[in-house]
């Protein structure tokens, strides 16, 4: 008798930012509905997508990635060349060390950083591995509604908050340039989570919003275009 994991995975994700949190938990609820991931972790530390690689050796592969340095994102794309993913999903990110701050009041250093993880480098991810994702598959990243525009009417988390809005610009130029395309685009507002990033004031659970989360990016394909989802699949205002 065959196991699961010995038949063919009902997809394949390159999820970029999988090591620990939200990315993790993304990747072990795919595997659990049968897909295949490749994960992308920083450095070389042992993590929790080492982990389950290590309990699912044949639906989970592990690869290195700082997403701030364009050569690793190169060679990324070399080590992938000839490979064909369902899904692209960029899910690494960050906040300034003190949310509080105004944008007066932020250090120019940790502007730049929150910007360049947040907004720039998912962009040259996308842009540099896109060639990898089938004509039909989905492009997607985790953005906030706190980058919603419309929607900010009190304010906080002004650095963040910038970084993100910053992003769906980017995704919104993107998916201009490929308005023909057959590809589904995603940037996802999944709620604020008890996460290392979203701390434990947090509303929601990883158990409880994953799963949500992941109906939502599995949703798009075969819907062409860019959206602005939250876990629930509602539009959020731009």
């Amino acid at each position: 008798m065959h196991s699961p994991e010995s038949q063919a995975p009902a997809g394949h994700i390159l999820l970029i930012g999988a090591s620990r949190g939200l990315g993790h938990a993304m990747a072990a609820e795919l595997v659990e509905r049968g897909w295949a991931v490749t994960g992308t972790v920083r450095g070389t530390s042992h993590t929790s997508l080492h982990d389950l690689a290590a309990r699912h050796p044949r639906r989970v592969t592990v690869e290195t990635l700082d997403m701030n340095e364009p050569s690793q994102i190169a060679a990324l794309r070399g080590r992938l060349s000839g490979r064909v993913f369902d899904v692209l999903f960029v899910n690494a990110g960050t906040t300034n060390s003190d949310p509080g701050q105004t944008i007066g009041e932020v250090d120019t250093d940790e502007f730049v950083r929150v910007m360049v993880t947040n907004a720039l480098s998912p962009m040259r991810v996308i842009e540099g591995l896109d060639t990898l994702v089938s004509g039909d598959g989905v492009i997607g990243v985790m953005s906030s509604g706190q980058g919603s525009i419309a929607n900010n009417e009190r304010g906080g988390r002004e650095v963040y908050r910038g970084s993100k809005a910053a992003l769906n610009q980017y995704m919104r130029s993107y998916a201009a340039r490929h308005a023909d395309g057959a590809r589904a685009m995603l940037s996802m507002a999944p709620g604020w989570i008890r996460t290392d990033l979203g701390g434990p004031d947090a509303p929601f659970t990883l158990e409880e919003s994953v799963p949500l989360i992941i109906d939502v990016l599995l949703a798009q394909r075969g819907n062409p275009g860019l959206r602005y989802l939250d876990r629930d699949g509602r539009t959020v205002p731009w």
